[in-house]
């Protein structure tokens, strides 16, 4: 077993690695500014918001932050519903069950991640289940590392990669899986109904669906300036063209022909689970053996430690920037989940009709 020390200089490692091979020589720090501008080139009245294509902004979104997100939350990159009882890890792991469980997953189905991330959720699948997995994710930083992680875990054979939008799937054939799943990912679509159609034409006859959305709760008030200031940052920083209320999510589903089976918000009314799914980005508290690196102060310490790091090319130029801005980020979480106007755990199970 390693000694604290050790795993934390391994950890550091991994992440100095994986910075350099994601910014590949390019100044991180211009590009976080070029990232925080994608509202004003949205809404721009200069005629620039008709070119303005959001996906590219998500692209961007995944390409510039991921490393830095699986350092702090770990390789499957959703919340989930908390336990005092559990460490962040455990809590992944159940919820991803969860999925697994009410998705019917049985050997031999098809099955597509729609967002697959770096394939921590597609991995668990592939061990429980024993299901072959396309992955479509736009980052292809993203997807590469899905790969990378998967053959290393011995499931890459398991695993089919399609780099694109899931906006425009075109590449795949209607009705070509047997259940589908999509996790935090069609919240940044710039058109849900239209994000939700395209899986559904990718979907066979009777297939299941598991979604899990950002949303805000029915406690937002769009009077309320604080409030909007939240939401505002919350949108900005995790790159949200909109985000939508539960039930704006569930009109979109039943638009496109999906019927709901079961749909509800994660966060609240889960028997003995009491720690607030924020939590791990507050405090060390209520969550077994939490990450000292995803509180506050953790991540202020990182920022201070990635510009000492810059100085002597440990990390690439620019990687306190990043830091910072996820931070911010953060912030925003802790803030719409103790105003209890924000959910990220929003989840649905939906069937494409026969």
């Amino acid at each position: 077993m390693q000694d604290p020390i050790t795993k934390q200089l391994r950890q550091f490692y991994k992440l100095s690695v994986g910075l350099k091979d994601a910014y590949s020589g390019t100044d991180a720090r211009s590009r976080v500014k070029q990232f925080d501008g994608w509202e004003d080139r949205a809404s721009s009245g200069d005629g620039d918001a008709a070119d303005y294509d959001h996906a590219i902004t998500v692209k961007e979104y995944y390409d510039l932050f991921t490393e830095v997100m699986v350092f702090g939350w770990g390789e499957s990159l959703h919340f989930a519903p908390l336990s005092p009882q559990e460490s962040l890890e455990q809590s992944k792991l159940r919820h991803q069950r969860l999925m697994i469980s009410k998705l019917e997953l049985q050997e031999g189905m098809k099955v597509i991640d729609v967002g697959c991330g770096v394939g921590g959720p597609m991995r668990q699948v592939i061990r429980d289940a024993g299901v072959k997995v396309v992955g479509v994710n736009s980052s292809e930083y993203q997807l590469n590392k899905a790969k990378s992680l998967n053959a290393a875990a011995g499931l890459d054979h398991m695993v089919e990669y399609l780099s694109c939008s899931f906006m425009d799937m075109g590449a795949i054939v209607d009705g070509t899986f047997d259940r589908g799943y999509a996790i935090e990912s069609t919240c940044h679509a710039p058109d849900k109904e239209g994000a939700f159609a395209e899986i559904f034409r990718v979907l066979k006859p009777g297939a299941l669906l598991w979604g899990q959305e950002m949303c805000m709760t029915d406690e937002f008030d769009p009077d309320n300036d604080r409030h909007q200031g939240i939401k505002e940052e919350l949108r900005h920083g995790i790159a949200l063209n909109e985000i939508a209320t539960m039930g704006e999510v569930d009109k979109a589903l039943e638009a496109v022909g999906f019927e709901i089976l079961e749909a509800r918000d994660h966060a609240v009314g889960e028997d003995g689970l009491t720690t607030p799914w924020y939590q791990p980005m507050a405090s060390q508290r209520n969550t077994l053996g939490n990450a000292l690196r995803r509180t506050p102060l953790g991540r202020k310490t990182l920022v201070g430690l990635t510009k000492t790091a810059e100085l002597v090319r440990v990390f690439p130029k620019g990687t306190a920037e990043v830091v910072r801005r996820m931070d911010r980020t953060a912030n925003a979480y802790v803030a719409g989940g103790k105003t209890g106007i924000f959910s990220p755990l929003y989840c649905f199970l939906v069937r494409k009709p026969l």
